[in-house]
């Protein structure tokens, strides 16, 4: 006597089918999570590039000023300097601190070298996937 199969029980093909659908379904509700935490994580980000912008923006205006201050400082109310020597001491301050950090830099630079170690694994790759490691 063969069994047939229950009207309520479903077959390994529905629940193979079922089983793509919900699945299907979970990986659309993740990517749609991911993307609405990331819009307010790149809001929040970019709020924070914007409002960081605007200090440095302050900052530069501030250090203008302190510039002109330390030129009426050298010329002490006309008791020092001559303004226009004034002026020219602190120019010529933030060039040489300018070519400083020039120099410092490019001996950073130098020092930059390339991942040889990583390179040389990454060459033997191809190697091992033929299976001559």
């Amino acid at each position: 006597m063969a069994t047939e199969p229950l009207q309520d029980e479903p077959t390994i093909g529905r629940l193979i089918k079922d089983a793509q659908t919900d699945l299907s379904t979970l990986i659309h509700k993740e990517i749609e999570l991911a993307k609405s935490e990331l819009k307010v994580s790149v809001t929040a980000g970019g709020i924070g590039a914007g409002l960081i912008a605007a200090a440095l923006f302050l900052l530069v205006l501030a250090v203008i000023m302190l510039s002109v201050s330390i030129a009426y400082f050298i010329n002490w109310n006309g008791h020092g300097l001559a303004l226009h020597w004034a002026f020219l001491i602190v120019f010529g301050f933030y060039v040489l601190l300018a070519v400083l950090l020039v120099l410092v830099a490019i001996r950073k630079f130098k020092k930059v070298k390339a991942p040889e170690r990583a390179i040389a694994n990454g060459k033997e790759i191809p190697k091992a996937l033929k299976g001559k490691a």
